[in-house]
């Protein structure tokens, strides 16, 4: 029987596999998506989606955990489609007895109360001062960013100029900078000095490079020391300077690399 006759070797190269099809663009919750592009609240979003405000691709959506892909999917409220807004860093200097929120179930004047008549998009607030505090507050647009500056791994200096009731010595600097264990967190400034007095209290600048819920308020308290004003004066290397209380003003180019600059090389160390 005659062999089957051989063909010659091919000298034309394998085909390659079809590439593996690229991971899925990740989704995200409905109001989480709505808040990321700058138009509200995760909160005020939820509170749209629950009234029938808002539509996605036309249909109106009932769920805040709705998953969306932002890339393709159209979202729309009262039938205005958003889309990712303008980015925008502000500070502001925040008066004593203004809460950062959104809105107060008790009625108290929030900082938002600060922007109204401005025409700026829905900002949130870069970390939280208390309603008893004052000074630098920055907001944005920009949750990344905001993200990384608020990191607790990030170590950015907060230096805050604070009126104590009771004239400091040496001993108790050296204590606010050893720290003190309360409620399982350990409570220390990175930095203290007096910069002057009076008769009865004096001025403290303490540098905090975390942070803890209340933490000088909680630190100073463990000491007997009461707190009679708080302000907040910087964030790493920008500062309040002169901005007039309650009012605002957009970071320049500089302030924001900065700000950037500092959070990521904190986090690299």
């Amino acid at each position: 029987m005659a062999r089957p006759r051989q063909r010659p070797p091919s000298h034309r190269k394998p085909i390659p596999d079809r590439a593996a099809p690229s991971a899925a663009t990740p989704r995200h919750g409905l109001a989480r998506v709505i808040s990321k592009l700058g138009a509200a609240s995760r909160t005020q979003a939820a509170k749209w989606i629950g009234e029938g405000r808002v539509t996605v691709n036309g249909r109106v959506a009932h769920d805040p955990e709705m998953p969306i892909d932002a890339t393709c999917d159209r979202i729309a409220v009262d039938g205005a489609e958003i889309s990712a807004r303008e980015r925008i860093y502000l500070m502001l200097n925040k008066p004593r007895g203004y809460v950062t929120t959104t809105s107060d179930e008790r009625g108290r004047d929030t900082v938002y109360a600060l922007l109204e008549g401005s025409g700026l998009p829905w900002l949130a607030p870069v970390g939280r001062l208390d309603k008893a505090s004052e000074g630098l507050l920055l907001l944005t647009n920009d949750s990344v960013w905001a993200a990384r500056i608020t990191a607790p791994d990030t170590e950015l200096d907060k230096t805050y100029h604070v009126q104590i009731d009771r004239l400091p010595d040496a001993a108790l600097l050296a204590a606010l900078h050893a720290g003190i264990d309360d409620r399982g967190e350990r409570l220390a400034v990175k930095s203290v000095r007096e910069l002057r007095r009076g008769d009865r209290n004096a001025w403290l600048e303490i540098v905090l490079d975390e942070g803890r819920n209340r933490q000088i308020r909680r630190l100073l308290a463990a000491f007997d020391i009461a707190v009679l004003r708080l302000v907040r004066i910087a964030v790493g290397a920008v500062s309040l300077g002169t901005l007039a209380k309650g009012a605002w003003r957009t970071l320049d180019p500089d302030e924001i690399r900065a700000l950037q600059i500092a959070s990521d090389t904190s986090q690299r160390g």
